[in-house]
């Protein structure tokens, strides 16, 4: 039974074989995504672009947080994500200055 399936489904072998390498790309390219050692290089970077100038704090704390999520993630840990909205004194948390 097992040669019967395999001649059956060898018009389907290029489509399987693509995603066989399709799987092995991905799976290449989370593992470089988030390799520890780029991860700290890309925060290396960052820093210097802010010390440089080219990015001001807003950017560079936004870019940081993914890069330290990516990091967790490498570590096994669970990503922390955005800092929970501050609370005022009532226990609510502040108005946004947009006017809304």
């Amino acid at each position: 039974m097992g040669l019967l399936k395999e001649v059956l489904l060898l018009p389907a072998a290029p489509v399987r074989g693509t995603a066989w390498v399709l799987r092995q790309v991905v799976a290449e390219a989370e593992r470089q995504y988030y390799d520890p050692q780029v991860v700290q290089k890309e925060l290396r970077e960052l820093a210097r672009q802010l010390d440089d100038g080219l990015i001001d704090e807003a950017e560079f704390d936004r870019r940081e947080d993914e890069l330290l999520d990516r990091l967790a993630v490498a570590r096994g840990q669970a990503p922390q994500g955005p800092a929970p909205a501050q609370r005022t004194s009532q226990g609510q948390a502040p108005h946004d200055q947009r006017g809304t």
